[in-house]
């Protein structure tokens, strides 16, 4: 069966060992988040995580987070994780996810930030084709493999750029 569009929703304590366990498959070279990492991230007030699943109540396929700093004004948000499946990938999982953190950002007119890994390729269009440019480079970012990565920043966005933003 081929999963149609994903669902996006918050990210569930039940959610949490399938993150972890995503997490080793993708990230075992760069400390892979464990369970107590999610649980942590997902209670601290100034975050949002987001699943993507194949349908409403199954297993996340993939997950998101933000963080919103700062105060009315002067926001500023920092996307801290998206992660896909890689049985999953190149089906909207990705673009699902960072549409969703990306309106937290909107929503309180903030700039967003991330790392990005400066080999991840498909990462860095998908964030360019939503605006993001890269503002410079952290060396050895990620651990223990010593990878670099790219610093990246949108804009924060007026609201007539987002009802102009054309879906993608």
């Amino acid at each position: 069966m081929t999963p149609g569009a994903p669902v996006i929703d918050g990210l569930t304590i039940a959610d949490v060992p399938r993150c972890a366990e995503l997490e080793m498959q993708m990230f075992a070279g760069d400390s892979p988040w464990p369970q107590a990492a999610f649980r942590a991230e997902m209670n601290a007030p100034y975050n949002t995580y987001f699943a993507a699943r194949d349908a409403i109540g199954e297993q996340a396929m993939g997950y998101a987070g933000i963080s919103m700093l700062g105060g009315p004004g002067a926001y500023e948000s920092e996307i801290h994780t998206i992660a896909v499946d890689p049985d999953r990938r190149g089906r909207g999982y990705g673009l699902a996810l960072l549409r969703a953190m990306l309106a937290v950002a909107d929503d309180a007119d903030a700039p967003v930030f991330l790392e990005v890994r400066t080999d991840n390729h498909t990462a860095i269009s998908l964030y360019e084709r939503h605006g993001f440019a890269t503002a410079g480079i952290r060396r050895g970012y990620y651990q223990p493999s010593g990878a670099d990565a790219y610093t990246m920043v949108r804009p924060a966005r007026t609201r007539t750029e987002q009802t102009q933003e054309a879906p993608r």
